[in-house]
């Protein structure tokens, strides 16, 4: 996955307040030229890449204070915000038929928006799950009370989900996973440097607060927070690292019914699947065993009023954005602000329009690919996926380190990767899902409980190879290993304040090229994609030399990016990030090759003095163009497979020659290494 932090409009629409910067060749008159616009040159390229590309931007675009990171899709996102907001505001208003997308849209913008309305409810729209906690009489009763809060959306101390089966991708099946935690995982309940000794510390502070929202005084809210830490931690110190829940076998541990009620003594799992509304089924697949052991004896040794407490405060957690002011308030002060850093929260109207696209989001891409995604632009794009995967396979067969049966196999899978550009052909019906003016948490209630329903559904089903994981108006991508496909959202195309017909190729393969739809090819064939075979399948399809030569070039980027440090003493952690580092590393590379074989490089003219090749490598800067807060990036340090995107710029630069020469990179200059210890993969 690409994963951005940030939405964007379509490249193809017209966005107002461009930037007056132009660029200015004796053919095409005067356009918008972002690239040079955000160049710091103040900065060597050899040194810092990154802000040499995005220098100027980011000083011209300081954090909001109700935001905890920035980037240039921010910008725009605000107008995809005002469109949606119009569009909701019409619906409201429509008195459009009971059961319609528009009612249903309309509806939940109504009630979402109304603020005062929430503030009068306050806690009543899960007051019945809250009673249905506190009448437990013994803890026999808690795994049917967790499985009625699960479907709600509540993280509620198992993780059951159907997906296709990681070795029979023909087979949906249902995998448990470890789950159950408030902080972001494990390392939050352990590590002992002062700032998440810190995090902790206000941790206990916001559970006791929103006990107290709940009605407790200050004894018993104190008393439930140090059970709901209690559980927590015995729950965590069970849970995979970030790092170790990479490993698709080490994961995948399918057993019997039976061989998991002898995993967990004591607890009936045909009893607590059939009240998780899981169809019947022979076997399961556990992600992380030794969890699993936790649950089981937690489930013999801890006491009632433990139960109690953390199955409130999950439901409290899940729902305070939906419930009044206190609770959405006291939920931001945590997770926004002592978390990521955030000095203010977002408006009500922005809040509301997220969770509506997480409820209704097909329902929103529908009418957004009708305004925003115009034919030639999908055509553009459909195009650049086959340049760039022709590319890809011609890296494939000049690879000197995999031998030809290797390679042949590779090609073949190559071949069979599916790309979905822009939107599905087929959208998700919503008919069964009520929406209504009662209350914003009740909709986004029954929203979570008609996903939930809808992904156990497919149990015992053909799997549906066509569906989409993400709507077209997100900006994001990913590949998926089961399906052997890459998904690319209307939306990702996106550049802010540029028509996609005035954007030139450089960027345009070094944006959308490279850090998109190459960095997803690449996924296919990184340290964990690469275990899957052209079916999507998990199987071995390596020769053992040949796997053993890619893991040392595997180690090479681990090591690398386990050398970058920031925030004073935190490192990346390069082999949870080796997935990630490897796609931009190989979708730079290919994506060149193909932007090689175009007229803009061949031709070889400069845009206001930047070579081709140069734009190239700036357009792909272009893609991470953006700053965070040190909360935010200290989070992610822990808890995101992906690189903070400085070193996704900088990191993979340092290994590509194509970049020295571009930009007369030289020794001495912080990015440049020697030939020897530059990462060398696809």
């Amino acid at each position: 996955m690409k994963k951005h932090l940030f939405l964007l409009p379509l490249l193809a629409a017209a966005v107002s307040g461009c930037p007056s910067n132009t660029l200015k060749t004796a053919e095409s008159g005067e356009k918008p030229d972002l690239l040079h616009a955000a160049l710091d040159t103040t900065v060597a390229p050899g040194d810092d890449f990154f802000q040499y590309a995005n220098g100027t931007w980011l000083k011209n675009h300081p954090i909001p204070s109700s935001e905890s990171s920035w980037g240039i899709g921010r910008e725009v996102q605000n107008e995809v915000y005002a469109r949606l907001r119009q569009t909701s505001l019409e619906a409201a208003k429509s008195n459009a038929a009971a059961g319609s997308n528009q009612q249903k849209i309309g509806d939940f913008w109504a009630v979402g928006i109304d603020s005062v309305k929430a503030d009068q409810l306050s806690a009543a729209p899960i007051k019945p799950e809250l009673d249905r906690i506190a009448a437990m009489k013994s803890v026999a009763e808690v795994p049917a009370v967790s499985a009625r809060l699960i479907p709600l959306g509540v993280n509620a101390l198992i993780g059951p989900g159907v997906e296709q089966d990681a070795k029979r991708s023909d087979q949906m099946a249902l995998y448990l996973w470890q789950a159950g935690l408030g902080l972001p995982n494990r390392d939050y309940y352990f590590n002992t440097d002062a700032r998440t000794k810190n995090i902790r510390r206000e941790y206990l502070r916001h559970v006791a607060a929103t006990f107290r929202l709940l009605g407790q005084d200050s004894v018993a809210a104190q008393a439930n927070t140090q059970r709901v830490m209690a559980l927590e931690t015995a729950l965590a110190k069970s849970s995979r690292k970030l790092e170790d829940l990479r490993d698709p076998y080490k994961n995948y541990n399918k057993m019997s019914i039976a061989q998991l009620n002898k995993l967990t003594p004591g607890v009936d799992w045909n009893a607590w699947l059939t009240q998780l509304e899981v169809k019947t089924v022979d076997s399961v697949i556990v992600g992380q065993p030794e969890f699993y052991q936790t649950v089981g004896r937690l489930l013999k040794t801890a006491p009632l009023a433990d139960w109690q407490a953390y199955l409130s405060w999950q439901l409290a957690h899940t729902f305070a954005p939906a419930l009044s002011r206190g609770f959405d308030q006291e939920n931001f002060r945590f997770y926004g602000t002592v978390l990521r850093g955030a000095k203010s929260q977002r408006p009500r109207w922005k809040r509301v329009l997220d969770m509506q696209e997480t409820a209704l989001g097909d329902a929103l891409g529908q009418l957004f690919v009708k305004e925003y995604f115009k034919p030639e632009a999908k055509a553009r794009y459909e195009k650049l996926v086959k340049d760039v995967s022709t590319s890809f396979g011609e890296h494939i067969q000049k690879l000197d380190w995999m031998s030809d049966s290797t390679k042949k196999v590779a090609l073949g899978k190559l071949q069979k990767i599916t790309p979905k550009v822009g939107y599905p052909d087929k959208w998700k019906d919503y008919s069964s899902l009520k929406v209504d003016r009662s209350s914003l948490a009740a909709n986004v209630l029954r929203a979570n409980q008609w996903r939930y329903r809808y992904q156990n559904n497919k149990l015992g089903k053909p799997v549906d190879r066509t569906e989409w994981g993400m709507t077209p108006q997100t900006y994001n991508a990913y590949y998926n290993p089961s399906n052997n496909e890459i998904v690319l959202p209307a939306a990702i195309f996106a550049v802010p304040g540029l028509l996609d017909a005035d954007a030139d190729d450089a960027l345009v393969y070094g944006y959308a090229g490279a850090s998109t739809i190459g960095h997803e090819l690449t996924h296919g064939f990184d340290d964990q994609g690469s275990q899957f075979d052209a079916q999507g399948n998990l199987k071995e399809w390596w020769s053992k030399a040949d796997r053993a030569r890619f893991t040392q070039r595997v180690n090479g980027i681990v090591r690398q990016f386990n050398g970058y440090t920031m925030l004073d003493s935190m490192h990346i952690n390069g082999k949870a990030t080796a997935g990630e580092n490897i796609a931009d590393l190989g979708g730079i590379v290919i994506a060149f090759d193909a932007f090689k074989k175009t007229a803009q490089y061949k031709e070889g003219k400069k845009i206001n003095g930047l070579t081709p090749t140069q734009r190239y490598f700036l357009g792909y800067a272009l893609g991470w163009q953006g700053h965070q807060r040190d909360e935010s990036l200290a989070a992610g340090l822990l808890t995101d497979v992906h690189s903070p995107p400085k070193f996704r710029v900088n990191g993979p630069m340092a290994d590509i020659p194509e970049f020295y020469e571009a930009f007369g990179v030289k020794p001495g200059q912080k990015l440049y290494q020697p030939d020897s210890t530059r990462v060398v993969i696809w």
